[in-house]
């Protein structure tokens, strides 16, 4: 079975309203359904637009924008779970920062089934802005999701960068990694960038990067960003030689497509011309101590 997947180089809006956002995300939707994607991946921090609906001493402070973001967060559930369910498709919908206790938030990925469901990953490892100026904190779990065409999993930008965590969600039988990821460097997209094409090489699965793009100067948190969405492979026969099945131009506005067969994964680790999903636990009887 195939699957076609659409990956967003999203770019962030001043929002007057809900309604503008709720627009906005409706017509990016629409554009990939209408094309017969069937799994859709925004960028890490994308919902961070939503902070200019609450006036410039909000959304120049890194802190209240966190506060007054909590108060459309069930808006924003509401609209993604209504438009996987209208499209009947899969949604990751980027990261949106969620208070979880009073002033302690977590940086939150939502992945929105066809049947009106929904779960989450969060970030798992902080970058020294999350850490030193943001305040927001690592996340504890590390989740695989069951979908009808086959177990999915996500690494948020920075997480890509950790080969244990893919390589336990691989474990756990995912065949798909999705990377939303937010980078203000061209540096720093293309260590999410390695990141992506390793865990694809290591792991023998497919890895799926969206990235946030454009400057937003209004935003204290996602003023510049720069990055390329892709779809990257295994690097075998039967793939592409480079393991980029599709990649977009670099910080433009669109969507990035390419069909994927998830049963493919298992085809390359038992057949491929090497075998490094399987291979793997040699590495630790090869390690002197």
């Amino acid at each position: 079975m195939t699957v076609k997947i659409a990956s967003a180089q999203y770019d962030i809006s001043f929002l007057v309203s809900w309604q503008d956002y709720q627009d906005k995300i409706k017509r990016w939707v629409a554009e990939a359904a209408q094309q017969n994607a069937k799994i859709l991946l925004f960028p890490e921090y994308a919902s961070m637009e939503l902070a200019s609906l609450f006036g410039k001493e909000v959304y120049s402070s890194l802190d209240k924008q966190l506060a007054a973001m909590q108060s459309v967060h069930d808006y924003y559930l509401d609209l993604f779970k209504i438009l996987a369910k209208q499209h009947q498709c899969i949604i990751q919908s980027g990261s949106f920062p969620v208070e979880i206790e009073p002033k302690v938030y977590r940086n939150r990925a939502y992945l929105f089934m066809p049947d009106g469901s929904f779960d989450y990953q969060d970030k798992l490892m902080m970058t020294r802005f999350e850490n030193e100026q943001w305040f927001i904190k690592s996340g504890k779990d590390l989740k695989c999701f069951e979908t009808e065409y086959g177990k999915i999993a996500i690494n948020i930008c920075y997480d890509s960068e950790f080969p244990l965590l893919a390589r336990k969600q691989v474990e756990m039988g995912a065949n798909l990694i999705l990377v939303p990821s937010c980078t203000d460097t061209l540096a720093g997209f293309n260590r999410v960038k390695i990141g992506c094409q390793a865990r694809a090489l290591e792991n023998q699965c497919y890895v799926v990067q969206s990235c946030l793009v454009g400057n937003a100067e209004w935003s204290e948190a996602v003023d510049i960003n720069i990055g390329a969405a892709a779809i990257y492979t295994p690097v075998d026969r039967g793939f592409p030689d480079n393991g980029v099945l599709v990649a977009g131009k670099l910080n433009a506005v669109q969507w990035v497509m390419g069909e994927v067969s998830l049963s493919a994964c298992a085809v390359v680790r038992d057949q491929g011309q090497v075998f490094n999903y399987r291979n793997w636990p040699l590495q630790k009887t090869l390690i002197v101590n």
